[in-house]
């Protein structure tokens, strides 16, 4: 099995909001859902402060690893590591235990912005609107990472805002 894929994942305004107040600025069930069709049985990280945003409970049927500078920060049913770089390493090794292909970045923003350098692919809800928030998506370089999918969705009844399902992959020259 090749090595596992680092997919960034994230819902992202216009204006590169992904938080406001330890909270997403939205309600959209439709990226929920892709959310979890996509991550499911795959190692998960993110950082504390979206772990808390989340409920402090890991997400089913996908293996939570929580970065945090805490070292007595010990929530149940996940591993804590003290950086983005031991992140990456232990969740590799469990996606090649569990036979999988990727592994997930989920955020926040400081997160996100470590994790770029090593993202393979970004999956992007581009959600159609500006905002305020306090927590921003890094910017995504055309020169380094090339837009492979895109699929509009109209808000549902579920939905704020209509969203465009995106998936960009690094560029061969970018590695």
């Amino acid at each position: 099995m090749s090595e596992p894929r680092i997919i960034l994942i994230a819902a992202v305004s216009r204006n590169n909001v992904i938080g406001r107040e330890l909270d997403m600025p939205w309600k959209l069930s439709s990226d929920l859902k892709r959310f979890k069709a996509e991550t499911m049985g795959k190692p998960m990280i993110m950082g504390r402060k979206t772990f808390l945003s989340v409920g402090e409970r890991p997400l089913p049927g996908r293996p939570h690893i929580i970065i945090s500078r805490n070292p007595d920060y010990k929530p149940d049913g996940v591993e804590v590591v003290s950086s983005l770089e031991k992140g990456l390493s232990l969740a590799k090794a469990k996606a090649r235990v569990l036979g999988v292909d990727a592994v997930y970045v989920a955020g926040g923003g400081e997160i996100y912005r470590q994790a770029m350098p090593f993202a393979d692919q970004l999956s992007v809800t581009h959600v159609e609107v500006e905002l305020d928030g306090d927590t921003f998506f890094p910017e995504i370089d055309p020169a380094v990472f090339e837009k492979t999918d895109e699929t509009a969705l109209p808000a549902g009844e579920k939905d704020d805002y209509p969203v465009r399902f995106s998936t960009y992959r690094r560029r061969a020259a970018a590695k």
